[in-house]
Formats: C-alpha cells, structure tokens, sequence
C-alpha cells in the first residue's frame, strides 16, 4: 500500500495537532520528496547517519523528532546542512519533523513512552492548568527504593543514569521531562515531589537537587527521546498499512 506524502501529513498533523503549540522549530514536511510513499524509516534526529541508513534501506520518507530550521540558527544551507539537505533531495526523500507535539502526545509521545516503560501511572500535567505542558507528574502503583528507579532505568533505557540522591528512602510521586527538561526540577521540588526525571543535566541542577531535597536522575537526552518517535512509526504502519522501520542512531547524549 502506498499514500502521498501530503496525506501523510495530514495524518501526521491530524494526530500531533501541531496547531496547538509554539515551537522552536517548523513542524511537519520540512524537505519535500517524491510524492509516493510506501516506505518510512524514524528515528530521533535527522543526522548525516539516519539519512544515509534510510537511503540504504530505500525509504521514501523519515519522520524525526529532532529536524530542522531551529528559531535562531543559521539560515544558509553550507557544510553539514548542506550535504544532509543534498542527500534527501538526491534521493527523492520527505522529511517530517514534530518536536514539541511529539513530547506532549498523550499516547505516542516521548513523556508517555517514557511512563509507560518505566511503569509510572495517574499521569497529569505538572504545570497545572496548562494540557500542553511539556513536564508531566505521576506516581508509582507502589513505593520504590531510589536504587530500584536507578536499575528500572537502567534495564528500560540500556544507559545507566547520573543520579543525585535526596534524603529521602522511597520513591512515590515522580516528574519528568523527556529531553531537556532539567530546568523543570524546581518546580517539582515545589510540588514536594520525591523524584524528577529528565535527559539532561545543567551544573546548577544537582545544586536545586540538594538543596531543595528531591531526587535527580538524568538519563540521557537521547535515550529519553526514543520512542516517541518508535511509537509513531508503529501507530502508521498499523492505521495506513505502511512498512515503518525504527533507526535507532547511537548517541550516548
């Protein structure tokens, strides 16, 4: 079965609703290619890598988190833009990015994902009020110890994750924020959350952590981000009958 590339993104956009939020980035077909589309590869960023692999495996379209254009970078399409942007008009292929709508999906996106694996349940925003906050709060159908949080992520992620611990010997309510998220821990401390969860870590973060007495755990922005995207693959290859193949580019990030 095949599709256009303009029906998959209005399927794309029907289920990310990108409409709904203010990105950093343009959301959607970033570089048009040919209009058949029979075969999608995903993956986290349009890297040099992941377009070379979906070449390799003859995909007519990738779809990433991570894309293109960003508010504040260089308009000019010189060295490594350049030759990513040649290598996907070369080869005839549609590029589609969704950040933000791919984070905040409540089902396919990167913080569900991320609850579902590691088992976390009563999801709700934790910017209360706001249904397109990018850090959510939930908790743990039973307590955990702040070892146990470190092998679930562990064995749900394949990255050992840097932790700073709190003062405290159970694990209940958690936050997190796939990405780069870590300036959302203040706010969770302000909850009286016990732990907060997220990619990245700031110099000033493991200070908040301590002082504001919360659980820290940075897992890697990368592997934090992985599977929205898998899940989005998989939801099209399932609605459209269209082959989806997940790429997962290595990046200890």
């Amino acid at each position: 079965m095949d599709i256009t590339n303009f029906q998959l993104l209005n399927f794309l956009d029907s289920v990310l609703t990108p409409e709904k939020i203010n990105d950093f980035c343009p959301n959607g077909l970033q570089v048009e290619g040919k209009t058949s589309i029979t075969k999608i590869v995903t993956g986290v960023t349009a890297s040099q890598a992941l377009i070379d692999q979906a070449v390799d495996v003859g995909a007519d379209a990738i779809i990433v988190h991570h894309g293109y254009f960003w508010k504040g970078e260089s308009p000019c399409l010189t060295g490594m833009k350049k030759k990513r942007i040649s290598t996907l008009l070369e080869h005839d292929i549609n590029l589609y990015a969704y950040h933000l709508p791919l984070d905040i999906h409540p089902e396919l996106g990167n913080n569900a994902q991320l609850a579902k694996r590691l088992g976390i349940i009563d999801l709700v925003p934790l910017e209360e009020g706001n249904s397109q906050s990018v850090v959510m709060k939930g908790r743990f159908p039973h307590p955990i110890t702040p070892e146990q949080l470190n092998q679930k992520i562990h064995l749900s992620l394949n990255k050992m994750p840097l932790h700073e611990p709190a003062d405290k010997n159970e694990i209940n309510t958690i936050a997190w924020c796939t990405g780069g998220g870590q300036g959302y821990i203040e706010q969770a401390a302000n909850q009286k959350i016990d732990a907060f969860i997220t990619g990245e870590v700031s110099e000033q973060t493991i200070h908040i952590a301590r002082e504001m007495n919360i659980h820290f755990y940075a897992c890697g922005h990368h592997a934090t981000e992985r599977y929205g995207a898998k899940a989005l693959g998989e939801h099209i290859q399932n609605y459209l009958g269209i082959e989806s193949i997940f790429i997962d580019v290595h990046n200890p990030a």
